[in-house]
Formats: C-alpha cells, structure tokens, sequence
C-alpha cells in the first residue's frame, strides 16, 4: 500500500510562511519524482512545485522565489516551505508522486488546507 500524507496545513496571515510536509509510505521513494499542488475554491488545480530524483526543482511563476520544495530521502519525506504567502495562496495543497518524468503522478496524498488571510 502506497501512503502520503500531508501535514503543516493552516492559517496563516498574509505575509507570513508555512512549511508543509508529505510522509511517503513508498518503496524507493527516492526515485520518484514528487510533486505539490493546489485546489482553490472555485478554480482547476493547479501544480505549484517539482522536484526530481536529481533534486533538480521546478515552480510556475506564481510561486517562484516564494516557495521551496526539498525532501529528506532518509526519512522518505517532502517538504514545501512557503513564504511571503498571500491571499491566493489559499487552497488546499497535495502531495503527489510518479516515477517516470512523462505522465501524471500515481499517487496522491489527502490534502492540507492553506488559509492566508486576515
């Protein structure tokens, strides 16, 4: 059985950071290639970061320069630290995990709500 759970979800106000973390259950975690996204209310999800078996990390220009993901091989975690978070930020973020670089990822985590506001 293949597991990821995200955690470290919250509110937060604007300006502020939050670092969100996804244990993986996952045989050989360090070959995936692992992946964040986000659903907001009302709007298609969206992926907000990626980082490569290599360690090689890639982000949309929405959250560049704002959001870092990293992992921890050794303890078969992701992390997705966010900062200078803003209203739109908002949503609720996933984990994700595939092992080749084409297609869509296999797995899914359940989802951590980010609440940015006021």
């Amino acid at each position: 059985q293949v597991q990821l759970v995200e955690s470290g979800g919250g509110l937060v106000q604007p300006g502020g950071s939050l670092r969100l973390s996804c244990a993986a259950s996952i045989s050989a975690f360090s070959a995936y290639i692992m992946k964040w996204y986000r659903q907001a209310a009302g709007k298609q999800r969206e992926l907000v970061a990626t980082i490569f078996s290599s360690g090689n990390t890639n982000y949309p220009d929405s959250v560049k320069g704002r959001f870092t993901i990293s992992r921890d091989n050794a303890k078969n975690t992701v992390f997705l630290q966010m900062s200078s978070l803003k209203p739109e930020d908002t949503a609720v973020y996933y984990c994700a995990a595939q092992v080749t670089p084409w297609g869509n990822p296999q797995y899914w985590g359940q989802g951590t709500q980010v609440t940015v506001s006021s």
